[in-house]
């Protein structure tokens, strides 16, 4: 449906279309400095369509584009998670867009192209609002939040939220292995699962097999997590274990729950 071609037409004339960005002023409620000297702020981006397509009563279906991001002192890590928004954002071209405001422009594309078609989906304006948040900025630990929601015709928007963990000083990623011992993410899964059947108030014998998604109908963590001050905290989106009318779901393995697990001298070990 887009092509390389017409993506560069598209960014070409993004011009003519209305585009707001804010120009780097910040205020306490958007900015911030990390303890590892990780200064940031957010800035925004919003193309608009001015294709429209007419539907009953005078009214009529256009698209936009919001994308809402972090700028750190640190332009590695910029491009770290620029790219990573754009990776998330799940766009299937052959050619993948390189930077937030060709995602904009490649999303409102694909609006202007398919407009009018009879297998357009249902009536609606397309929109897509892709944000990335500074969830937790401490010295050892840099967790962001990103979320994802968009409608290109259809039943109902689509929507994901992901958290991206990294070490500050290296910017590598902290994963689950990474904190957990050795041969502990069996028992991981184990304690996790107890939580999970008393959280849907399900027996620990219950079937999985109706009511979710489980790969073989075996409850299973994914790596879709964050530390909190309670503890290590996952999240499913909606479709990934549930049907869509049940929209997200989040699991919480408390502290208590994971001091004989976690790696020695890691975000997860016991505080003296």
């Amino acid at each position: 449906m887009k092509r390389l071609g017409v993506l560069l037409i598209s960014l070409s004339v993004i011009a003519c279309q209305s585009e707001k960005k804010t120009t780097g002023q910040t205020d306490s409620t958007n900015a911030g400095t990390t303890s590892s000297s990780l200064t940031y702020k957010y800035d925004s981006l919003q193309v608009f369509s001015k294709t429209t397509t007419a539907i009953d009563k005078g009214k009529a279906d256009t698209a936009y584009a919001k994308i809402v991001y972090p700028i750190f002192s640190n332009e590695q890590l910029n491009q770290l998670v620029e790219k990573k928004a754009i990776d998330a954002a799940g766009d299937v071209d052959s050619e993948k867009p390189k930077t937030y405001k060709e995602m904009a422009a490649s999303f409102v594309e694909g609006f202007d192209s398919v407009n009018g078609e009879p297998d357009m989906g249902q009536p609606g304006a397309w929109f897509l609002d892709d944000q990335t948040k500074v969830l937790v900025s401490q010295p050892d630990y840099l967790c962001l939040e990103h979320s994802n929601v968009s409608y290109a015709g259809g039943a109902h928007p689509n929507s994901a939220m992901v958290f991206w963990n990294f070490d500050p000083k290296t910017l590598k990623e902290i994963t689950l292995e990474s904190l957990i011992k050795e041969g502990g993410l069996p028992e991981l899964n184990a304690i996790a699962e107890k939580i999970f059947r008393k959280n849907e108030k399900l027996s620990p014998t219950a079937s999985l097999k109706d009511s979710y998604f489980f790969e073989k109908d075996t409850f299973s963590l994914n790596r879709n997590f964050t530390i909190t001050k309670e503890g290590l905290k996952f999240l499913y989106n909606p479709y990934e274990i549930k049907a869509y009318a049940y929209g997200s779901t989040e699991l919480l393995i408390p502290f208590s729950e994971l001091k004989a697990l976690a790696k020695p001298n890691t975000l997860l070990s016991p505080t003296p």
